[in-house]
């Protein structure tokens, strides 16, 4: 079985999102969309045996909770596996047995990433998919760890392949992976931010892998003009994450982190790294 996370605060495409991983998974799953700090009225609620729906009451700071969600919906899970998807994307037909098909022990797996057009609910032609990703040296300079497209010539053909990082939209792993790595850590990278940094560093530093799996896919909706950002954001919250992570691997864990880098070098608008 997998169990899926759906993180929400107050998302316009929860639904969609919950109804789309219901009609193209098929194997086994339970759903766990958390609503973070609001409720929904009986009619908005999708009548499911698959979908339960868990809540997180507000703290009156406006904090995010995203974080804290996922490791209650992990503890409670049944699924040998844990999927955290965001609350604005489809996916395609078969993903959960895919996935899972090719998921070591160790391993953090990401499916091919396609940009969403909502309205019509269907994947974006007019820009590339999303296979790897490597962390932005003008952003380093600046504190801060933002993970970026990275189009690696000469892999296309390599259909489960390593990656540095992820964007942290959508990721998987066997549940008792997410359990040895001791689930999300709250204190110090608060509640919402650099999930991606924690999750595949934490790999990368243990003998783990993060993989795509080109085989399978899911389209994301990228904050923007028209909807804005999703998971409505508190910049403040997110600062302190981001000055946590890159205090915690890239001042106190330097010498792990440049090693991790060494390893996927040459790394675009790096310097040398051997």
């Amino acid at each position: 079985m997998l169990s899926i996370i759906i993180p929400s605060r107050k998302e316009r495409f929860l639904n969609n999102t919950i109804q789309d991983v219901l009609n193209n998974a098929t194997g086994e799953i339970e759903i766990f969309p958390v609503l973070d700090a609001y409720t929904l009225p009986d009619n908005e609620l999708i009548k499911d045996p698959r979908v339960h729906y868990l809540h997180l009451e507000p703290d009156g700071y406006n904090t995010m909770q995203k974080r804290q969600g996922i490791n209650m919906a992990v503890s409670i899970a049944k699924g040998e596996y844990v999927m955290s998807l965001d609350a604005h994307c489809m996916v395609g037909k078969g993903f959960d047995e895919i996935l899972a098909k090719d998921c070591e022990d160790n391993w953090i797996v990401i499916p091919r990433r396609y940009k969403l057009e909502p309205i019509s609910w269907t994947t974006r032609t007019d820009v590339p998919a999303v296979d790897y990703e490597y962390w932005m040296w003008d952003a380093y300079n600046k504190h801060y760890l933002k993970p970026y497209h990275w189009t690696r010539l000469g892999r296309e053909n390599i259909m489960i392949d390593d990656t540095l990082t992820m964007q942290a939209s959508c990721w998987f792993m066997k549940k008792s992976y997410f359990q040895k790595m001791g689930f999300m850590k709250v204190e110090g990278y608060t509640g919402w931010g650099q999930e991606d940094v924690e999750l595949v560093m934490e790999a990368h530093t243990t003998g783990g892998r993060v993989v795509v799996n080109k085989n399978t896919w899911y389209a994301h909706l990228f904050k923007g003009k028209t909807f804005g950002r999703m998971y409505e954001a508190n910049n403040l919250q997110h600062q302190r994450s981001r000055d946590f992570a890159y205090e915690y691997w890239c001042v106190q864990r330097k010498d792990e982190f440049m090693d991790v880098l060494k390893r996927f070098a040459p790394i675009p608008n790096w310097p040398p790294l051997e």
